[in-house]
């Protein structure tokens, strides 16, 4: 039971800091530009599309990588240009809408380039072992190296929002938008590397977790989803707020699938305690964010504008 435990607690280690890092940009942009845009789990998607790609075309996941972050980037900055910084001042029903018909478009985009069938991206053999954790317990490597990476982004992404003068801006922002604007700060730009910032960090998650998922049409919209939640958890505008709250989602997702129906079991019968758990389990998040919202309708760590 204890081997259990410590697996299914690491997986939920791993989600969450892929939650984090879809979740961090995405909270930067709802925070700082205050647009809701429900096309960033396609940019997700494009991350692990382009990585699978560069990684067929070059035979190595790591190049792969290195190229699809800057084309990932160079294709957000394309679409702020073109569509979504014609949403800026538009009200959230326009925002919702139009970035709603942007999931349409990229998903049926990607059918197109790409076609509609699942493309795997093999599990890089230098990351294809097992790491030995306790007894006769391992975990695999890749998976470690993905908690290993995404520890790293948050520590940069905290040294770049609390220690350098773009991180000034972008936490100034999000606590006063119009503020900053008076102020003399070319908003628009900070705009446009706010929305590149946060695509990136989506393609980043969307391209590690292309070895150990199916990247297929649409696997943006499951964890936009939970991404919100995230963002909602934690706080608006918060990155702090976004990494507390994906390990609080992944851990809740992963230990609740495993130990609920075991739970169960000591008041019901097996069968009807597996199928009450798994009922249950994707429940659990949404009363773990019910319960938070009760005693800090705000989230967690909100920015200081949002209190």
């Amino acid at each position: 039971m204890l081997n259990l435990f410590l697996i299914q607690a690491l997986n939920g280690v791993q989600l969450g800091i892929l939650l984090f890092l879809v979740a961090a940009g995405l909270t930067l942009i709802f925070g700082v530009m205050d647009l809701i845009n429900l096309a960033h789990g396609a940019l997700y998607m494009i991350g692990a599309y382009l990585a699978a790609t560069f990684t067929a075309a070059t035979g190595s996941f790591g190049l792969g990588l290195l190229l699809a972050l800057p084309a990932t980037l160079a294709f957000s900055l394309a679409l702020e240009v073109l569509v979504v910084r014609h949403l800026y001042g538009r009200d959230h029903l326009d925002q919702v809408l139009a970035t709603f018909g942007l999931i349409l478009i990229l998903n049926e985009g990607v059918r197109i380039v790409w076609g509609a069938a699942p493309m795997s991206v093999p599990v890089p053999d230098a990351l294809s072992g097992s790491v030995h954790l306790v007894g006769t317990l391992h975990y695999p490597l890749y998976r470690v190296a993905i908690i290993a990476a995404g520890l790293a982004t948050a520590l940069g992404l905290h040294l770049l929002v609390n220690h350098t003068r773009l991180g000034m801006r972008l936490r100034a922002g999000a606590s006063n938008g119009p503020m900053v604007a008076a102020l003399g700060i070319d908003i628009r730009r900070l705009f446009l590397v706010v929305f590149g910032l946060g695509a990136m960090l989506a393609g980043f998650a969307g391209a590690m977790v292309a070895p150990i998922l199916s990247v297929d049409p649409g696997m943006g919209d499951s964890v936009l989803i939970l991404t919100f939640v995230v963002i909602v958890i934690g706080g608006v505008g918060s990155v702090r707020g976004a990494f507390v709250a994906g390990l609080l989602v992944g851990l809740a997702d992963q230990l609740g699938r495993t130990f609920g129906p075991i739970l169960l079991r000591s008041v019901m019968d097996a069968s009807a305690a597996s199928q009450t758990g798994r009922t249950l389990a994707p429940m659990l998040i949404y009363i773990l964010m019910a319960a938070i919202l009760f005693f800090r309708p705000s989230g967690l760590f909100p920015a200081r504008g949002a209190r």
